[in-house]
């Protein structure tokens, strides 16, 4: 293995497992709010139970998330010094910004898992409220330094140096809207499947238990109506590749001759005539550059994007379905569905967003190749010249499987310790008021 390869893999495996504590991070706190409010709203203790142990799976999660990022912060300047070197002046704004949300976010999770009994409720749920704000906005200020890969701006190249950075222009850059609201609707719909299938676990072992009955409601109201909004960002983001990376949207849809009318392909022949111009330009007579327009040292690599695309696109459309079903279901019944094929189909829909942002940044980051800052430095002329990167590779893999083996024993100590008839809280003192 090659040390940039080795330093790729690293990237790549570091990023694969942060991201899925980024994601958590973002909508955990989403749910104990709405759980909270609940509790609130109808003094039902089951929704209080519920509000604490999710804060306290919360808390498991962000210490393990604070871990791989800091990992990962590390691993940019020693992997990758001649991209921070160039760009660090341009981005190091969205990365400072990001620090200040994940300590508020700390400070205030802080609050919220020890004063239930020591603030008022207002000031608690106010905790709440700002843990979930400042959860989004860390992982909103990552996404525009990731964006801005995608579409650097903010710059000028003078005598070959990078000179005028206005740090605002490059954090408004024309990906990062798009790619930020894409990554904000995935995380909450990821993770409220994955709780959701969870708690329907249970359901079917006990199905009249009422607390995770509110738990899958609660969670699969969030994760299905962002689902069902997730199309939308997509159609965004799509079109937003298409005007500054022809060539990686190219490689979604292995589209190789520019034409007009560009069809869209499902699987292998099946196409649908003008399709793909329809769906990229809501044209039907649109041109849609191929990649024989670039140069084949410009081509970013076809067969794994086009694969982690077809495999995003797929289970952000299954979630979806059962995101309206389940919407469908409550209007039609006016109760909760119990019926054990609906709860066995949330089970089975469990991980689908995790494998969606999964392959969502294969599509991301492998569709950006050979550019590491798009159209201006290549990856290979970013990453260190120290050699025997294997070394560290394998290390940090070592460690990332060790880590998640504990998180896995943590997580489901901390979910099967859910007693069967779990309508008190575990503060009984603590009061609505």
């Amino acid at each position: 293995m090659s040390d940039l390869l080795a330093a790729r893999a690293q990237m790549a495996m570091s990023l694969g497992f942060h991201i899925i504590f980024a994601a958590i991070g973002i909508a955990m706190p989403l749910l104990m709010v709405i759980a909270e409010w609940s509790w609130h709203r109808t003094s039902d203790p089951v929704y209080l139970n519920l509000a604490q142990r999710w804060a306290k799976g919360t808390a498991i999660l962000f210490a393990v998330g604070a871990v791989s990022g800091t990992v990962l912060s590390f691993e940019l300047g020693l992997l990758w010094p001649h991209f921070m070197g160039w760009a660090g002046a341009i981005i190091g704004m969205p990365f400072s910004l990001e620090g200040f949300a994940f300590f508020l976010e700390a400070i205030f999770l802080g609050i919220y898992l020890y004063g239930w009994n020591r603030v008022s409720p207002k000031a608690h749920f106010f905790a709440g409220i700002v843990v979930a704000i400042s959860g989004a906005a860390s992982g909103v200020f990552v996404v525009i330094a990731n964006s801005w890969m995608n579409t650097p701006t903010g710059f000028q190249i003078i005598n070959g140096q990078v000179a005028n950075v206005d740090p605002i222009a490059a954090m408004l850059n024309p990906a990062a809207f798009s790619e930020c609201l894409h990554m904000l609707l995935a995380a909450y719909a990821a993770t409220g499947f994955a709780v959701a299938g969870i708690h329907a676990f249970f359901l079917l072992r006990y199905p009249s238990e009422q607390f995770h009955r509110a738990a899958l409601a609660i969670a699969l109201t969030v994760g299905g109506a962002t689902a069902i909004v997730q199309p939308l960002s997509g159609d965004l983001i799509a079109r937003a590749v298409a005007h500054n990376q022809p060539a990686k949207l190219a490689a979604f849809e292995a589209h190789y001759q520019t034409q007009s009318g560009a069809p869209f392909k499902i699987m292998g022949p099946l196409q649908i005539p003008h399709g793909l111009s329809l769906l990229i330009y809501h044209r039907m007579d649109a041109t849609v550059i191929g990649l024989d327009d670039f140069p084949p040292a410009d081509r970013p690599p076809v067969t794994p994007v086009r694969i982690s695309f077809q495999v995003m696109v797929a289970t952000g459309s299954a979630m979806a379905i059962v995101g309206i079903y389940w919407f469908w279901l409550l209007w039609k019944k006016r109760e909760f569905p119990a019926s054990k094929w609906f709860l066995r189909t949330v089970l089975a829909s469990a991980p689908l967003g995790f494998l969606a942002i999964e392959t969502g940044w294969i599509v991301t980051e492998v569709g950006r190749q050979p550019w590491i800052i798009y159209g201006f430095m290549r990856t290979r002329d970013a990453v260190t010249p120290m050699p025997g990167l294997i070394v560290p590779f394998l290390t940090f893999t070592t460690l990332y499987i060790f880590l998640a083996f504990i998180v896995a024993w943590m997580l489901i100590r901390h979910v099967s310790d859910v007693p069967v008839d779990s309508t008190l809280s575990t503060n009984d003192d603590v009061s609505p008021a």
